[in-house]
């Protein structure tokens, strides 16, 4: 179904996706856009030609993996797809998703998919520290990518795949499936057109109350054996070396070599929401607090956390995550003509007297097939990505940036010149924005 580069094409992309992976230090720049963003759920109607299909292979092939191949099963007749094969270390887990899907092979090299023609797109749902190096092996072998959030597990990583995607003809969607609810892009416009005034602050969360601590599995057996069919090493990938630990491998959300836990797993699906309402990009100053209050079980990464984001506009974002207690706050964005409120059909506005400026009720939501729905569509008609990696590397800045904070007891900031995140004591005034200057 993908359309064919030239041999020429394919091998000065795959040249081009290998220095950038090796040069991942090196910055682009970009800027998220009306058009980049604005996919609507309406596009999802569109008929699909018998010629259309779309051969489709899962990588990682875990929890989410299975969530994933579900959609896919849901969908595989109307969107006119063919799952060809599924991979995963331990090949069981390859093994039970095929069966799910249909697929008719299974691998535990995930390289194995990448060399098959059939295959247009892959979707990736494994550990973050394998999420770079699997999209850009999936990029150079001309692929479509669906890869699970976030995007990658640093940001460094996250410039190299933009900067691979940007080169290429192929589409990445970024696996923050809210953004498929059209609520925040009719919010941006909202916003845009001046319904809330000036807009100076965000507040939203991601609660949840674990009774071992987040992402622990109780019946687990830590002197489990490994599988015999699970290839360990293959999982470790680049993270530092470690004999078998079942904690790691089944509750690696809670160690840093593999993941970026709380903020990167959740707290990505939410601020995502709020860059994508406010138009926003890199914050200019981040501040991670919170810690291992509850649970010292051995993990490396906070039970409890919370993040402030100041952006260049002129406003902060706010994000709580409690691990501990799943009482919410409201999430809503605060403007000086009002206050704009999200619910679960939609959003409303109110004024300070409490007179509606305005309310929308949303289509879409957030929902893995509709996702995988609108990157068909983008792989099929050049439909606009309601995830794109530009969106993708705006989330890896803020929730790595609260993390870094944590880690080093400091307030991080965005270095312009660089295009990095250092501390903001290292830059003038603290990393504080001109004032005086015209904001985005």
């Amino acid at each position: 179904m993908s359309k064919q580069k030239s041999s020429a094409d394919q091998t000065s992309r795959r040249s081009f996706i290998s220095k950038t992976a090796a040069a991942v230090g090196a910055v682009g720049t970009y800027s998220i856009t009306n058009s980049a963003i604005a996919a609507s759920p309406n596009s999802y109607a569109r008929i699909v030609g018998a010629n259309d299909r779309l051969g489709v292979a899962n990588i990682g092939c875990g929890a989410i993996g299975q969530s994933h191949a579900s959609a896919i099963k849901s969908i595989k007749e109307k969107q006119n797809l063919n799952p060809i094969a599924t991979a995963d270390c331990w090949k069981k887990r390859a093994d039970e998703l095929a069966q799910v899907t249909g697929a008719k092979q299974t691998f535990q090299d995930y390289r194995k998919v990448l060399d098959l023609k059939e295959v247009d797109y892959v979707t990736i749902a494994t550990p973050e520290h394998w999420h770079s190096k699997m999209t850009l092996d999936a990029l150079a072998a001309n692929k479509h990518v669906y890869c699970e959030k976030p995007m990658t597990h640093t940001f460094a990583e996250g410039i190299a795949v933009t900067d691979a995607v940007a080169a290429s003809d192929l589409k990445l969607q970024v696996g923050v499936q809210g953004m498929s609810d059209d609520s925040y892009i009719s919010a941006r416009e909202a916003i845009d057109g001046g319904m809330l005034g000036q807009v100076v602050q965000a507040q939203i969360e991601y609660v949840r109350r674990y009774n071992q601590g987040p992402w622990r599995k109780p019946t687990l057996d830590e002197k489990m054996a490994k599988p015999d069919d699970l290839n360990w090493n293959d999982w470790l990938g680049h993270a530092p070396k470690k004999e078998w630990d079942p904690h790691h491998y089944f509750e690696w959300r809670n160690y840093s070599r593999y993941s970026g836990g709380v903020a990167t797993d959740l707290f990505i699906h939410r601020i995502t929401r709020i860059m994508k309402a406010c138009n926003l990009l890199y914050p200019t100053r981040v501040v991670g607090m919170g810690g291992i209050w509850q649970w010292p079980d051995g993990r490396d990464l906070p039970d409890n956390f919370e993040m402030i984001c100041e952006y260049p506009r002129g406003m902060t974002v706010y994000v709580l995550g409690t691990m501990s207690n799943r009482v919410p706050i409201d999430h809503l964005i605060r403007g000086y003509r009002g206050t704009m409120t999200f619910n679960n059909e939609g959003w409303i506005a109110k004024d300070k007297d409490g007179k509606v400026l305005g309310e929308h009720k949303k289509t879409g939501g957030e929902n893995i097939g509709l996702h995988h729905t609108n990157l068909h569509d983008a792989i099929r008609n050049d439909a606009e990505l309601n995830c794109p990696a530009p969106l993708g590397l705006a989330g890896v800045a803020a929730v790595t940036m609260a993390n870094e904070s944590w880690r080093s007891g400091q307030m991080m900031a965005w270095d312009e010149k660089t295009r990095s995140a250092v501390p903001a004591s290292s830059l003038p005034d603290g990393g504080r924005p001109d004032y005086n200057k015209p904001r985005d």
